[in-house]
């Protein structure tokens, strides 16, 4: 059987023969071609339709004319003829400029005395003919050959007991049939390759965005490079069509996806540099430490100090990394979190990792028991991160202050009231601030300025800050402080994140841990 499909040695189907029908068979086909041959199909079918009707418009009105004229014969005899009996009117309709051929029928065959002749009447005479002039049958029209030529014969009646037969060449009105079909199917073919023709054309334009899109495509998954982009034909963006309209998409597409590449190259890039400083120091050290019985006890001692600092830095800065390739928080991990309480574990444990840095906490009343869905121990990293870098940057004798307020309607009272309103807190310093050319990169990875690269820190503190803010539906903004030193500020805003991403969390060994 042709269309089985027989298993290989390994065990796998072979290909089958396509059937004309088969899904996979129109798939095969390019959709340019399909598209193609759907268009010239309709167009064709239109065009055959109307040359059909148009050929049976004409024969019907050819016919029309030629019975009219039957018609028209037909009365002019009665008019003209009052005799009785049979007798032949005019029977030379052999010839195209003789009148029409005229014979009156009995309808008693008896009362007929050319009955028994054949060569009596020039035109036949059936017994049709007799019923119609019986009265026993409607006058009708017939086509009959006779003289070697083809007629067109209208039967009437004549009187009482009498028929009518008037007849005329009716092989000019088949030669104009004719040549009308000739002409209708010329028009009707030429129709149909035209229909081809502009299927393709508007295939071809049509699909055009979508054959750049295509090859675009393939081009970045060839060149593994998404800096290329699809050209747009000109004209106003909001009158643009559905392909056009697809291929901007896949432009935005790209663009996300360039994006997204050339921030994941610069950060190993960035990564790759930050690591190499204290992965040599870490080399150093050990180096050093291996040849012990060469150092001196203080020596091993600052040696083996070195390199544990080293250690930490190295794991801080790959915990950091990690950190920052969480794009959102795990929903299972969300629970009410009450901001003051994270505020107030932030700034006991920033007292104690900057004991010579006075930390002042204020919480107004409308906020100190408003709550947001989150993760505590991501909100706790996030207050740390601020609050790490405020105290690199303050003077000696200078405080750190953080505030906590309400805002909008409810004002944060009463328990869940502040999920009413807003939240803001606030991280201030007394330092030198941040200039204003580096405002737009606090937030950056790795994006250290140049008063803060002789201190420590990876530089992937504030962008860690940023990405927990909004991860939690918050916004983080930096900015300059009323009489010098910087200002940050962190602003829980009451929308859809909060009231559809909330879920209970299970306990995990304490809110920080």
């Amino acid at each position: 059987m042709s269309g089985v499909r027989r298993l290989g040695r390994a065990g796998a189907r072979e290909p089958g023969p396509v059937r004309a029908g088969d899904p996979l068979w129109r798939r095969r086909r390019p959709l340019r071609t399909r598209l193609a041959l759907a268009a010239s199909a309709a167009v064709a079918l239109v065009a055959v339709g109307v040359c059909a009707a148009a050929f049976f418009v004409i024969r019907y009105e050819l016919l029309h004319q030629l019975d009219l004229s039957l018609t028209q014969s037909a009365t002019r005899v009665v008019q003209q003829n009052r005799g009785e009996g049979p007798q032949i009117v005019a029977g030379e309709c052999r010839y195209l400029s003789a009148p029409a051929c005229a014979q009156i029928v009995p309808a008693d065959p008896a009362a007929d005395p050319a009955a028994d002749s054949a060569a009596a009447y020039p035109l036949p005479v059936s017994a049709p003919v007799r019923e119609v002039a019986a009265g026993a049958r409607a006058p009708y029209y017939s086509n009959v050959t006779r003289f070697g030529q083809p007629l067109r014969m209208l039967t009437t009646r004549f009187g009482d007991g009498r028929a009518l037969q008037v007849a005329l060449r009716a092989d000019p009105v088949e030669k104009g049939v004719r040549r009308a079909a000739v002409l209708l199917a010329a028009v009707g073919g030429a129709g149909v390759l035209l229909a081809g023709l502009l299927g393709y054309a508007v295939s071809r334009t049509g699909l055009a965005p979508v054959a750049r899109l295509t090859s675009t495509a393939e081009r970045i998954a060839v060149t593994r490079d998404p800096r290329h982009r699809i050209e747009l034909p000109p004209g106003p963006p909001g009158r643009q069509d559905e392909v056009t309209r697809l291929a901007a998409s896949f432009n935005t597409m790209l663009g996300e996806l360039e994006q997204s590449v050339s921030s994941q190259r610069r950060l190993v890039a960035d990564a790759s540099h930050e690591l190499r400083t204290p992965l040599t120091a870490l080399r150093t050290n050990a180096e050093l430490l291996a040849r012990g019985d060469r150092l001196t006890p203080a020596q091993r001692e600052r040696a083996s100090g070195a390199l544990g600092r080293g250690i930490r830095e190295v794991t801080g800065l790959v915990n950091d990394l990690i950190e920052l390739a969480r794009d959102e928080e795990p929903l299972p991990l969300l629970e009410e979190v009450r901001i003051a309480e994270v505020a107030e574990h932030t700034v006991a444990m920033a007292r104690t990792h900057w004991p010579r840095t006075r930390f002042l906490l204020e919480v107004e009343p409308g906020a100190a028991e408003a709550t947001r869905p989150g993760v505590p121990a991501r909100l706790a990293r996030l207050l740390t991160n601020l609050l790490d870098n405020a105290a690199k940057f303050s003077p000696p004798g200078t405080p750190v202050e953080v505030a906590l307020s309400a805002y909008g309607t409810g004002g944060g009272r009463g328990g869940g009231g502040g999920d009413e309103g807003g939240l803001e807190l606030t991280v201030r310093d007394h330092g030198p601030g941040i200039p204003a050319g580096d405002l737009p990169y606090v937030f950056d990875r790795f994006y250290r300025a140049e008063a803060a690269r002789a201190l420590p820190g990876s530089g992937l503190g504030l962008a860690m800050a940023r990405q927990i803010a909004r991860a939690h539906g918050a916004e983080l903004t930096a900015g300059a402080a009323p009489g010098g030193g910087a200002l940050f500020t962190l602003t829980f805003g009451q929308g859809p994140w909060t009231a559809g991403r909330l879920r209970d969390s299970p306990g995990r060994g304490g809110p920080w841990s």
